[in-house]
């Protein structure tokens, strides 16, 4: 066997470059057999492990975005939701929004997939951006409430602007105690014009005071959050029964 050839794999090993070692035949056997070039076929080869440490590392960012599911814009059915202009979303999907540090809010009852556009653009982020999903704002409260108790208040806020992206899911799902309300404040007024935040939400704007039981907070809150903002009101039916048969009464024709 070729001495350079067994050097070579040898090399390829030693600095770890496992798919450049696995391709290596393959693009060996191309250059040998085809026009391909011997600069077109490093670049071949290289392009492989490349390839592979790019899809690794948006895992990885993927991942550290603590994401409920994986869905993206695709998956959405634009059809059964005809409220939600697929063009808004899809450029939503170019990331513009970040650039400007704009907000995004989905308002709309249970269930009309608020958290299926928010994770596909979370996703989607993630490949680029940091990215970070809080399940709910009783979330962040808590760990900032837990955080101002060790004296790590500070800490914990930095920790949640870091993320170029944050998304806060169901807002308002559960009621906010008015400490945590401030804390909550805090959050946003750190993110302010210079990150962004996507806030999904059952609860209208109007009512956000019995959200967080001080209209003084509230506004204040609702003021920053829709600056800069983009919201998307979806009027739609429920995902969750799209597949269910609804039971209809029989009635008679009425002739006259």
């Amino acid at each position: 066997m070729n001495s350079t050839y067994v050097q070579l794999k040898k090399n390829l090993e030693y600095l770890k470059l496992n798919q450049m070692d696995l391709h290596l035949d393959e693009v060996i056997d191309l250059i040998t057999s085809s026009p391909l070039s011997f600069t077109e076929g490093l670049c071949k080869l290289t392009n492989y492990e490349i390839d592979f440490k790019e899809a690794n590392m948006i895992r990885s960012m993927v991942k550290v975005g603590a994401f409920p599911h994986q869905k993206g814009i695709s998956d959405f059915d634009f059809e059964f939701q005809p409220s939600v202009n697929p063009e808004e979303i899809k450029d939503f999907a170019t990331l513009r929004f970040l650039e400007n540090a704009e907000n995004i809010v989905f308002l709309g009852p249970s269930g009309v997939g608020k958290t299926h556009l928010a994770t596909a653009i979370g996703v989607t982020a993630a490949k680029n951006v940091t990215v970070h999903i809080l399940s709910n704002a009783i979330r962040s409260d808590h760990a900032a409430k837990k955080a101002k108790l060790e004296n790590r208040l500070e800490a914990r806020l930095k920790h949640f602007f870091k993320y170029k992206l944050l998304i806060i899911d169901e807002l308002g799902y559960l009621p906010i105690e008015k400490d945590d309300a401030k804390l909550f404040f805090q959050l946003i007024d750190k993110r302010y014009e210079k990150r962004s935040t996507i806030i999904t939400t059952n609860i209208n704007f109007n009512s956000w005071d019995d959200v967080f039981f001080d209209p003084v907070i509230a506004n204040a809150i609702l003021d920053r959050v829709l600056h800069h903002a983009h919201v998307v009101n979806i009027t739609g039916k429920s995902y969750r029964l799209k597949n269910i048969p609804i039971k209809r009464k029989n009635s008679k024709n009425v002739h006259s």
